[in-house]
Order: C-alpha cells, then structure tokens, then sequence
C-alpha cells in the first residue's frame, strides 16, 4: 500500500541473462531501491514484440514492490525496431515453445540469484505470452503463481499444431504447479468464451488452485491503453484483481 510519506526509488536498466541451452539474451529489468528482500516477477511478452509497452509494465511491477524483469524473446531473431523484429519472426513462424521455456527459466534462476531476492517468483503475460505463461507454469519447475492475460490458443485443434508448438498447453494442466489467474474479455475472439470454458473444466478436472474473471463489454488487449482495443474501467479492476493475487501468492 503506497502512502505519500513513503520513500520511492527505483533502477531499471537492460541486463544479460542465459536463456534456452545458455544462451546470453538481453532482458529489461526494474527493481525497487533498498536491500529488500523482494518477491520477482518474470513478463512474458506478446506477440507484437519486446516494445515499450513491456518496459512500462516492468516498471509498474517494480512500483508495486516487485524485482521485474522480461526477456527478449525474440533475441535471435536479430536486432532492429519491436516492429521488425516481429515480422522476421511471424515470417519464421513463430518461436519454438521450448526455447520460449527455457529462456522463462533462465529469467526466474536469475531473479532467485539476486541478494534482495525473497525467493518467490511469477510469471506473467499477455496475448501469446499468457499461453507462453500458462505452458511455464506446467511444465517449468519452481514458479509461484501464474498470471494468464488473454492467453490464446491454450486451446488448438490438430490443425493448429506446428512443429514449433507440438502440443496444446491445455494438455499439460494436470502439471500445473502453481495458483494461477486468468483474466480475460467476452468479446474476445483468441481466446473466444467457450474456450475460456473448457481450460476451465480441466482446472476443475485436475483439482487445480485458480481465479478466471471474464469481463463484459472487453476484447482481446484490453490492457493496452495506446490501443482501441482499451477498455478503462476492466483494466483498472483487472490490475487490481492481478496486484491483489500476487500478493497473496508471492508475499
């Protein structure tokens, strides 16, 4: 809880860290100032690419009493504007999901190495990184609790499988280790409700800890205030809902 007779500090800086098979990838990371001992959450980025609107996001996490950090997941596709970088890797079909774990691992080992580290670790992300986050929290060892935005494709048909993406992420629901969160928009077509339904029944299924809100009136990116797609008001009671569930889980 943030009163005005509180210090506030800040760092946030670009950091290497090993990702899939050890490779050095770049990451952006803000942490509060002061000797801690600080919960970390992981950012799993979407598919528009490592831009600025993850970089304020980290920030916001560091704001609200968190180590933050997310990495460049598209590394080695090269380097150049979020934009380009992105078509390269839509052109490429996609990031391969192992890689896309491994780098998420390497990102919470790196957390958990710092000296104001709690120990306790998230993984969040929105748009494919909420399905990039819904598959590292089943089948990486060691996260805390899991935030799923708008995740889609949890649910794929046969068709949609790629070698890249060899599996559904809601076949691996009976790994999931850690409480998770989902938040998402009735008007949504990726993931659509019914979808939404059915990850549902197989968290009840597999007796798993979760929370799922779906909110009237919001589509697919209703976070992201620099697009039409921003709905104000399930935004503002999707952060809370998010602040709250990490800190009950990470705290």
């Amino acid at each position: 809880m943030y009163t005005t007779d509180m210090y506030e500090g800040m760092l946030a800086e670009t950091v290497g860290i090993q990702g899939h098979n050890g490779d050095v990838i770049n990451a952006y990371m803000a942490r509060p100032l002061g000797t801690g001992p600080f919960p970390g959450v992981v950012l799993t980025h979407h598919a528009p690419g490592w831009d600025e609107l993850y970089r304020e996001f980290t920030r916001k996490f560091a704001h609200h009493g968190y180590v933050a950090i997310s990495p460049n997941l598209y590394y080695r596709a090269g380097h150049g504007t979020p934009e380009d970088v992105t078509a390269k890797v839509r052109a490429d079909g996609g990031i391969a999901d192992d890689q896309v774990l491994g780098d998420l691992e390497g990102s919470m080992k790196f957390l958990r190495s710092l000296p104001y580290s709690s120990g306790k670790v998230g993984v969040f992300g929105t748009c494919s990184g909420g399905r990039q986050t819904y598959l590292a929290a089943c089948r990486v060892e060691g996260f805390d609790a899991a935030v799923d935005c708008w995740g889609g494709r949890v649910v794929m048909s046969k068709e949609e499988l790629t070698p890249k993406q060899p599996v559904a992420p809601i076949e691996y629901t009976r790994d999931l280790s850690c409480p998770l969160l989902g938040l998402f928009g009735e008007d949504d077509t990726s993931p659509p409700p019914d979808q939404v339904e059915e990850h549902e029944k197989d968290l009840k299924k597999h007796n798993k800890t979760y929370e799922f809100h779906m909110y009237p009136n919001a589509g697919h990116g209703f976070f992201y205030y620099d697009r039409a797609m921003y709905r104000q008001e399930q935004a503002v009671d999707g952060w809370e809902k998010l602040f709250a569930f990490l800190l009950k889980h990470l705290s």
